[in-house]
């Protein structure tokens, strides 16, 4: 749930000045993951000979020592702190390096409280001898915490991470008093067999100047190269290595996404798991780690051509990037759907008829597995799933089914739901799937992700970049997704042909539908006024608007950090109704659909209680559900039912933004939560 970021420059000068910008940045682009805390580490300058003296104490390496900053806050706390302290040591930020390797981190905590000792980069003790930025969770940490002690170490952090670079120290003190002398992926890969849980971590050490070892396995992290001369410039390369080893001027980036490299290079590569990634004197070289062989062995990777551009990345016009994001809608599920949307029916690429879509209509049922926004979308999908193939639905949030240890069979086929596509839980329950025999398909926004390259296979749904930390985009585009799965899976279904032509012609216009809902971010940000000093928010929903209600509520949780619990309208008399009295603000979703007037009866015994409703309904039904205009009513377009919730969740994202503005917290960055949740 961390950010990390490297940058090493290599047969090209570069100010210390430059190099700092450039990892302030890429954190700014990462984020999102994490803003506890953040740290980075560069190189001093290398003393020279004559400024030595016999008194003076000898570093136990021949390379620069490394300058560690680290700060609580984001980022720009330690933008402010690094400036501070390079101005108080006098360090000269015009010093320019040929070739300099740097680190970068942005946290969010789950072993420590957030503060400098706790950020990272987190060092092996006195003289920094090596230096780890970890993302992800060593689940064996407390047992080599105290090995690590009785060897005479001491620890200064609560983190996990610290025994990472310590355990580095003594395989690198053991090697060179047997041996004499050991390589650094060498030190790395024995820290990696010692290692147990999830990590993608980042070395560096003065022992190995100029270079930096990256290695992970179960998180994320991505190899950028971007070669100076200009000649290979966005095309793609058949083997990374080839391209490192020519000795000519380049850029290398490690990082945990692909946001924070698309303004230097798309030319990347995906680090797969127990993958290190060394690089020496400019050159990548890629070894395989297996716990069963004593010596890695050698792969050749090709590089991918990354399909982004940095304006994707920026808020442009608006405030935030959820603002932006919500407002995207129209363009990302034109996006979604393009290409796969026919007239005669729906074309998918990654659910090939004869290989899967066969499987899956035998399937005795299918399981949706997911986490937050991603398990509301699959729930809104059931509904309709169902009617359109026939086969049960099961739907199970991804630690539970782990928890619960669930029945999955090998006649199951298990849709994985996740917008980053490396969600810790997510990726757990799909090995729990694979281990069981299950088909597993995956629906998620990020291509080249663990959950695209597990999954037996599945749809992108080709939201565009997400940055804002409350999902918006892509909950919308993953429920087209799940509406274009039903539709291919049922295809081969007679008498429910005529419902699918009018599933697929809503699709057609559904962006147009959502730019006409959007017109209301004024009525939404007036509602959110009235609203901006109640204490607690209930959503009630039914039918395919149950997962609107507790997604609606979800977005007010996240952002506005205001209670909000989403309910089942027909649950409401067996208990909730002892909450309603005039002070309590009620949304009640009731649009044109087989629950129109079991809502209508709702509304009628919520008014008897004298609750404060708040109706969302289709255009000109406002009189049917609230006759006596004693509510507050929201008109949204009548579209087909099965696609109502990509219509209605829409002001309940607005109302959420604009409720947060008002009550001045980060849209953007909400408290305690990160994006991308890569830890159990």
């Amino acid at each position: 749930m961390c950010g990390i970021f490297a940058y090493l420059n290599y047969n090209v000068s570069r100010e210390r000045r430059y190099i700092l910008e450039v990892l302030f940045n890429g954190l700014r682009r990462l984020e999102y993951r994490g803003y506890d805390s953040s740290g980075i580490a560069v190189d001093a300058d290398v003393p020279s000979c004559a400024s030595s003296s016999s008194s003076t104490a000898v570093p136990a390496y021949a390379g620069a020592s490394p300058l560690v900053f680290r700060q609580e806050g984001k980022i720009e706390n330690l933008v402010r702190s690094v400036y501070s302290e390079v101005d108080e040591k006098d360090v000269n930020l015009d010093a320019a390096f040929n070739v300099h390797a740097g680190i970068a981190h942005t946290r969010w905590a789950t072993h420590g409280v957030p503060a400098p000792r706790n950020s990272h980069p987190q060092s092996s003790g006195a003289g920094d001898e090596f230096l780890v930025v970890h993302n992800g969770i060593i689940t064996n940490y407390e047992v080599l915490k105290e090995t690590l002690i009785r060897h005479g170490f001491t620890f200064e952090s609560d983190t996990d991470t610290e025994v990472i670079p310590k355990l580095a120290k003594f395989v690198f003190d053991k090697a060179h008093d047997e041996e004499g002398d050991v390589t650094f992926s060498q030190v790395v890969m024995e820290v990696m067999r010692q290692l147990e849980g999830a990590y993608a971590l980042i070395f560096k050490s003065p022992h190995y100047p100029n270079e930096l070892i990256a290695c992970k396995r179960g998180s994320t992290l991505i190899l950028g190269v971007n070669e100076l001369s200009g000649q290979n410039s966005g095309k793609p390369f058949h083997d990374v290595k080839a391209l490192t080893t020519n000795g000519k001027p380049k850029e290398l980036f490690f990082s945990s996404d692909l946001f924070a490299i698309v303004e230097h290079t798309k030319n990347y590569l995906a680090i797969e798991d127990d993958e290190i990634v060394h690089i020496k004197d400019g050159s990548v070289s890629i070894l395989k780690f297996d716990h069963e062989k004593e010596k890695p062995a050698s792969v050749q990777r090709a590089l991918s051509v990354l399909e982004m551009e940095v304006e994707q990345i920026k808020k442009g016009s608006y405030d935030h990037f959820m603002q932006k994001e919500i407002h995207e809608q129209p363009h990302s599920l034109t996006t979604t759907m393009r290409g796969r949307v026919k007239d005669s029916g729906v074309l998918l690429g990654g659910l090939k008829e004869k290989e899967y879509l066969k499987t899956i209509r035998r399937s005795r049922r299918l399981v949706f597995i997911g986490c937050g926004t991603s398990y509301n979308a699959a729930l809104a999908a059931r509904p309709f799933v169902e009617e359109l193939t026939g086969i049960p639905v099961t739907m199970e949030v991804a630690s539970d089914l782990l928890d619960r240890q669930g029945p999955i069979y090998r006649e199951d086929t298990a849709v994985f739901v996740s917008q980053s596509g490396e969600t810790a839980d997510t990726l757990l329950a799909l090995d729990y799937a694979l281990e069981n025999g299950a088909l597993c398909v995956g629906i998620t926004n990020t291509v080249g992700s663990t959950l695209s390259r597990r999954t037996h296979c599945g749809v992108h749904i080709n939201a565009g970049c997400e940055i804002g930390v409350a999902s918006t985009k892509a909950y919308t585009s993953q429920i087209v997704v799940m509406v274009m799965v039903a539709l291919a899976v049922g295809s081969d279904q007679i008498s429910t042909q005529v419902r699918r032509q009018a599933i697929i012609s809503g699709l057609s216009n559904l962006p147009s539908n959502v730019s006409e809902v959007l017109k209301l971010d004024t009525e939404m940000k007036e509602l959110s006024s009235s609203l901006i000093d109640s204490e607690s928010l209930l959503v009630f929903g039914r039918g395919y608007n149950y997962a609107t209600a507790l997604e609606g509520a979800l977005k007010v949780k996240e952002v506005a950090l205001m209670h909000s619990e989403g309910m089942l309208a027909g649950e409401m008399k067996h208990g909730p109704l002892a909450l309603v009295d005039e002070n309590l603000p009620i949304i009640v979703i009731a649009t044109r659909d087989a629950c129109f007037s079991k809502q209508q009866s709702v509304i009628q015994q919520l008014l008897s209680r004298k609750g404060r409703l708040i109706v969302m309904c289709s255009k000109g039904d406002a009189s049917a559900v609230c006759p006596s205009g004693s509510c507050r009513v929201i008109e949204v377009p009548e579209v087909a039912d099965c696609l109502q919730p990509v219509i209605n969740i829409i002001p309940l994202q607005l109302l959420a933004y604009h409720l947060t503005v008002l009550r001045g917290f980060d849209v953007d960055q909400p408290r305690n939560l990160a994006k991308s949740v890569t830890t159990q």
